[in-house]
């Protein structure tokens, strides 16, 4: 059979195209720096290269795609403040019975409705702990749920355009290829039926499936987990007095010692231990824990000390999960001064399944790790507010009543900006077609809007918008982009879409070659953003696919659906998706736990959404 469709010839600016495409893929999966650090390298690169004119470089900062995701992350984080989804989550929490499929379908259920609007990974954030605590109080094996939880906040995201920063970033794209963007529920009849697909299956198999496993805490019981933290003076007989701390009896941490803070006349000693001799009246905060019991006795210590117990204060051994946009990513326990900055003290390190206590201060942090920490339970929520740490575990707050009503018309007002928002874009786009006189106003102005009017109303301050972005995210968008601008401008896509087309065309009939090719470009993508970040392949599989369905003389919509949902649909690597690496410390996971229970769930996603995009989506 002849081929119809001329492959172009192979320049100097393709190979160089695929060269740097082929060093991205490299970089993202052995991980040679951060995302966004990356990102901002290949678009430097492509434009030292000449793949981009420099004069053109600046025209990625004209995609509105991460502009739209920045205002978005600050609707959504008024209404993580707000409370508005840990209301809910608590709800679950006090109402569910101890059934385990009963409790994977409910917090499923709620976590991809909330991911349909708001960012996945600040869902997961918030009913970790919900769902934690649930585990807990019903006896239920806590990786029995929060497996199901990560992969339900992905479905959720592929039910509308703000669900995740991929679409909007696909949609951007579009835009720059003159291609018409989505609506803000054109991912709906395929994103719905994928979710309650994806729900039932995690629903019925997951109880099975799912190993029951425990975490660092999950082996304790509660009263191991809850620890009195004491206060001593040390007076003017100790035996410790002009002894360097560390040769004294305080740092026994074989008996379990574990020292919370030093105070001298009034303030915080900020030295690290090692360089601290102790003073009369020096003040520590000590708290005395082992793991498998066995820790010094209080009161023989104190006397043995010559220590005044002052007071105790309630503690708590916790777990912190590093998040990925962390500052302590790379560096280490003691690098970081970790007891002085978080006033905890770090017990072990849970990674890749294994407990890690031994050096534990020079190991450096990675996304996911989780750490098992000692604290004082009203320090709870300046470990939350840091924003570095994923909480396990929620102070349980009494707040004033005129408190919580402020709270609770801060939750009405977000929640109604983010309505607001996605009827003000959907409305307008809908009767703009049918009435032209009506001005279409984009997803990123009314988000712009939305955003602007929480701060006027005071509902986030502008410190608080600033915390609540993802600069990371942003700074990674705007680097790819250049990639895309990459291929398109050296003519990459073409040869590499004639390319596919051509081999397909000497397997298959040609009639039959869009579908084909529609199950083939799905599964290729879904297989790259398994090892690659999602928005990295999004950015280079839909030039391919925009001018592959050119090629064929078909619609380009079913594979621009194809690539937007299955650069999602990384459900079978734990560090295929952030929200897997917030879970899998917490869950006790191994790696192969991904593998048994994501791998069918990739299929099902597969199948289902190749079956249906033509019925939606004819070619």
């Amino acid at each position: 059979m002849g081929c119809p469709f001329p492959q172009p010839n192979m320049t100097l600016e393709i190979a160089l195209t695929l060269a740097v495409i082929a060093l991205t893929l490299v970089a993202f999966i052995r991980e040679w720096a951060a995302p966004d650090v990356l990102a901002l390298s290949i678009l430097c690169l492509v434009v030292a290269l000449g793949l981009v004119d420099a004069t053109k470089m600046v025209d990625v900062f004209k995609n509105e795609a991460p502009l739209t995701i920045a205002c978005l992350f600050v609707i959504g984080g008024a209404l993580e403040k707000s409370g508005a989804v840990d209301r809910i989550g608590m709800l679950l929490r006090d109402r569910l019975s101890g059934n385990t499929r009963t409790a994977i379908l409910a917090f499923s259920a709620v976590t991809a409705f909330f991911s349909a609007w708001m960012n996945n990974t600040a869902i997961v954030a918030i009913l970790l702990p919900v769902t934690l605590g649930f585990a807990r109080s019903k006896d239920i094996a806590a990786s029995r749920l929060l497996m199901p939880l990560s992969y339900a906040s992905i479905l959720g995201g592929c039910c509308t355009l703000i669900g995740t920063s991929t679409n909007l970033l696909v949609n951007g794209a579009l835009r720059d290829l003159k291609v018409e963007p989505m609506s803000m529920f054109e991912l709906a009849p395929l994103g719905i039926p994928l979710a309650i697909a994806g729900i039932i299956y995690l629903t019925v198999f997951g109880p099975k499936l799912i190993p029951a496993r425990s975490s660092i805490t999950g082996s304790l019981d509660i009263e191991s987990r809850t620890t009195p933290l004491y206060h001593l003076l040390v007076g003017r007989d100790s035996n410790m007095i002009g002894k360097p701390l560390f040769q004294t009896p305080l740092a026994n941490r074989a008996e379990g010692i574990h020292i919370m803070e030093v105070r001298r006349s009034g303030a915080r000693v900020m030295q690290p231990l090692s360089e601290i001799v102790v003073e009369k009246n020096d003040r520590f905060l000590v708290a005395l824990h082992r793991r498998r019991g066995g820790a010094a006795k209080a009161e023989a210590l104190f006397a043995s000390i010559g220590a005044e117990l002052l007071s105790t204060v309630d503690g708590i051994v916790s777990e912190l999960v590093i998040r990925d946009d962390s500052s302590l990513i790379g560096v280490s326990l003691a690098e970081s001064d970790f007891r002085q900055q978080y006033n905890s003290v770090v017990l072990a390190v849970h990674r890749n399944g294994q407990n890690i206590t031994d050096r534990i201060a020079t190991l450096d942090l990675e996304v996911g790790d989780t750490l098992l920490v000692i604290t004082a339970k009203n320090n709870l929520d300046a470990l939350e507010a840091t924003r570095d740490f994923v909480m396990t575990d929620k102070a349980e707050t009494h707040a004033p009543v005129v408190e919580r009503h402020h709270k609770r018309s801060h939750m009405f007002l977000s929640a109604g900006v983010l309505i607001g928002v996605v009827l003000v874009a959907t409305l307008s786009d809908v009767l703009g077609r049918v009435y032209p006189w009506i001005p279409r106003i984009p997803i990123h102005y009314a988000a712009m809007v939305g955003a602007l009017f929480l701060l006027w109303m005071k509902v986030m301050t502008p410190r608080e918008a600033h915390a609540s972005i993802d600069w990371q995210v942003l700074l990674m968008l705007y680097g790819l982009l250049g990639l895309g601008m990459a291929m398109q401008n050296t003519g990459t896509a073409e040869w590499l879409a004639k390319g596919l087309v051509n081999f397909a065309e000497h397997l298959v009939a040609p009639e039959n070659l869009p579908i084909v090719l529609l199950w083939s470009v799905f599964l290729l993508t879904l297989l790259l953003t398994e090892v690659l970040s999602n928005n990295a392949t999004a950015v280079m599989m839909i030039p391919i696919v925009v001018t592959l369905a050119g090629e064929l003389d078909v619609s380009a919509r079913p594979f621009i659906m194809a690539v937007t949902v299955a650069a999602s649909t990384a459900f079978a690597l734990p560090m295929g998706y952030q929200t897997h690496m917030m879970v899998y410390g917490p869950g006790g996971y191994r790696f192969v736990d991904f593998l048994k229970v994501g791998i069918p769930l990739n299929i099902i996603c597969w199948i289902v959404s190749c079956l249906l995009i033509p019925v939606v989506w004819p070619f």
